[in-house]
């Protein structure tokens, strides 16, 4: 079983998303960023940066106990190995599908943010800043495009936790300045993604975080 400390925000749902996909028994249990429940002294025992998600697996490997594991990349590792899914066993398509989740946590997560905070978040416009990383999202976009030509997924044959962690972070792209219509082969991917039985048990009922402040919109994937 697998506590799952969890926000409807991209990194929440791609852990989510992974034990959607995998079938493994979760529990949700909700933090309410809004409350500050994040700062909470027993989450941050848990979380010492106060962010979600995180992770409680109560059945780890070593059978030392259970296992608290913060940061969403970390995470999607860590349950990909243990469970051996979602994680190829040849070396190089490993190594090679660890290089985009790791692209997506150093870069698209991160700049997609950025984009959302100046875009609906900030208490004054920054024009400057609203520019600059809604630009540089634009080139990551493209970087992910062209990755996915003549491929029905980032790495291999099959969904890896490189599909996992980069579908969330694109589900707000119209918010995030983002036409996909630009990007024929991440929109291809993205309506693939979207059409996954998880993907949509996942994202049913769920709100658009960076819609604007006040009126949220739910997501709407369509099969």
């Amino acid at each position: 079983m697998i506590d799952l400390y969890f926000s409807p925000t991209p990194n929440g749902l791609k852990v989510q998303l992974f034990l959607e996909e995998t079938g493994i028994p979760y529990r949700l249990l909700p933090v309410r960023l809004s409350a500050g429940e994040q700062f909470a002294p027993e989450f941050v025992a848990i979380s010492p940066n106060s962010k979600i998600p995180v992770i409680v697996d109560s059945a780890p490997a070593d059978l030392a106990g259970p296992l608290a594991v913060f940061e969403s990349g970390t995470i999607l590792l860590h349950l990909a190995e243990s469970t051996g899914q979602l994680l190829s066993t040849d070396a190089r398509e490993r190594l090679e599908t660890l290089q985009w989740l790791f692209w997506q946590t150093s870069a698209l997560g991160p700049i997609a943010g950025q984009t959302g905070y100046f875009s609906v978040y900030a208490p004054l416009p920054v024009p400057a800043a609203i520019e600059r990383y809604t630009r540089e999202l634009r080139r990551l976009y493209g970087v992910l495009d062209r990755r996915l030509e003549g491929r029905d997924y980032i790495v291999g044959n099959a969904c890896s936790i490189a599909d996992i962690a980069c579908y969330p972070w694109i589900v707000p792209h119209q918010n995030h300045g983002q036409d996909l219509a630009e990007f024929p082969n991440l929109s291809r991917w993205f309506a693939a993604i979207g059409a996954r039985p998880a993907t949509q048990r996942v994202y049913t009922g769920v709100e658009d975080v960076y819609s604007s402040r006040g009126s949220p919109v739910a997501i709407c994937v369509t099969p």
